[in-house]
């Protein structure tokens, strides 16, 4: 590479939601950076062009883009968007000599290295081991699952399709909700608990089958508004009792599937909690509901407590993924 002239880079999270681009210089700072509704557009080549117009001199040398599904042959489906994204035809339209595609928490995975302390919360800080294997997890529109393994210089990310995996009750509510949600899905994922639509999926069952009433104001609110973000604030609030025992079912749910994982790739660096819903239900998962789920393994519960668990603040972490990734293509 000729370090004396600057490669401009474009990074992308592209999820359910929302889609973050960036525009910046390879070892450089940020030149533009924008967030669109995903939902709004019928491609990521629609919102990159919305995008790159206002740069129509710029020459890019390579893009990298965290996208929210599995990717196969530099082609992904979003899972929640009906999307097809093809590395082949972004670098074609938009004439970018290497574009790379990686799954959304394989991004969040690498973005973890260039988190800043204050871009973390600790929730349990363990006794980590030096290199050792880190687990990434988080919920928001979907259930994202990823793992790093230390390779030589830096943590090497790794895609999980995890979420999808069966949903294991742990006790006589659980196995009651496991019903409720088999009569409806079939199949019943943990993504199908741990999301926003999963929070809903937890507040109707114990609705229907507790006969217990949402208020006026909770009502109200989840009919305006996103139900997932009103039922966590009401519950932050201790406004509404459905939505409080809403939240501490979704709780104890995430901190079984976040040990889970933490049990399957031997989790010794840490367990990283991503995704949009964490950082808005904090209060909750630091009231001891989630790690008591997380450390319930039996046999297992003294490795996981030695096991660090971390908060990441930051809403850009897949974003950050995305551009390092980025920045290694052209080294």
């Amino acid at each position: 590479m000729n370090t004396s002239i600057k490669q401009t880079l474009l990074a992308g999270d592209v999820g359910g939601t929302k889609t973050l681009l960036r525009l910046f210089e390879a070892g450089g700072g940020v030149l533009a950076e924008r967030r669109f509704d995903s939902a709004s557009f019928a491609s990521l080549e629609q919102v990159a062009a919305g995008f790159l117009n206002d740069f129509p001199s710029l020459s890019l040398a390579a893009a990298c883009f965290g996208v929210a599904g599995p990717v196969e042959g530099g082609r992904a489906n979003i899972t929640n968007l009906p999307w097809r994204i093809d590395e082949a035809s972004i670098a074609a339209e938009f004439r970018i000599p290497q574009v790379r595609l990686i799954n959304d928490f394989q991004a969040v995975a690498y973005g973890i290295e260039a988190l800043e302390s204050r871009d973390l919360a600790t929730l349990q800080a363990g006794a980590p081991q030096e290199f050792g294997v880190r687990a990434v997890i988080g919920a928001g529109t979907g259930l994202g699952e990823g793992f790093m393994v230390w390779q030589g210089g830096y943590y090497a990310a790794f895609p999980s399709e995890g979420s999808h995996a069966d949903f294991a009750p742990t006790d006589a509510l659980q196995i009651e909700l496991l019903r409720h949600l088999a009569e409806r899905y079939g199949h019943v994922s943990y993504e199908r608990l741990l999301s926003g639509p999963g929070m809903v999926n937890i507040f109707e069952f114990l609705r229907d089958s507790r006969g217990q009433q949402a208020t006026a104001k909770l009502q109200s609110a989840m009919k305006d508004g996103d139900p997932a973000a009103a039922i966590s604030t009401l519950a932050m609030g201790g406004k509404d009792a459905l939505a409080v025992s809403t939240l501490d079912l979704f709780a104890r749910i995430y901190g079984a599937e976040a040990g889970n994982l933490a049990l399957k790739v031997l989790a010794r660096g840490g367990v990283y909690i991503a995704g949009g819903i964490a950082p808005q239900i904090m209060g909750k998962l630091e009231d001891g509901e989630f790690l008591r789920a997380f450390a319930d393994k039996g046999r297992f519960a003294g490795l996981l407590g030695d096991i660090p668990v971390h908060v990441v603040l930051n809403p850009k972490v897949g974003l950050m993924g995305a551009a390092r990734v980025a920045e290694r293509i052209v080294v």
